[in-house]
């Protein structure tokens, strides 16, 4: 069964990770957990300040390349009757503001996620160079074992 659209818009406002697929250079997915948060019909996805090997990551490399994306939410449970998942099909672009604070979209954007996340008042949420993956939201799907069971959006 569907989950109910209420709950499913409080996911997005709540849930804490989700996995991002983007498509690689050869077509073949490419899946990493983010941590994001809502404004409006965007989700927003830091390239924070925690530690990464260097370069460009694979996931924006691949949204310049090919804005098609998809997000999983998702909870598994040893009692089957409290699974569900939550699918978002979405268009990605890669936002470099020049001054973070001055654009007011990444504004926004950090201000919600450091609203959501507790962690980022020691870590960063943008890391040197400042980017950001906003994820337009084209479509959803989802699925719940039970309605007796839904999960807690928060």
């Amino acid at each position: 069964m569907e989950l109910p659209g209420p709950l499913s818009e409080r996911l997005l406002d709540t849930w804490p990770v989700a996995r991002l697929a983007t498509l690689g250079p050869d077509g073949a997915p490419h899946q990493v957990p983010i941590v994001f948060a809502r404004r409006g019909a965007t989700l927003y996805s830091p390239v924070d300040g925690k530690p990464k090997r260097g370069g460009e990551l694979a996931r924006i490399r691949n949204a310049r390349r090919d804005p098609r994306v998809s997000l999983l939410l998702d909870e598994y449970h040893g009692d089957w009757q409290r699974l569900w998942w939550l699918r978002v099909a979405g268009e990605a672009r890669v936002v470099e503001p020049a001054d973070p604070e001055l654009d007011r979209e990444v504004a926004d954007a950090v201000a919600a996620l450091r609203a959501k996340y507790p962690q980022y008042e020691r870590v960063p949420v943008l890391g040197p160079a400042p980017v950001l993956l906003a994820i337009r939201v084209l479509a959803q799907r989802s699925w719940c074992a039970s309605p007796d069971h839904l999960p807690n959006a928060g």
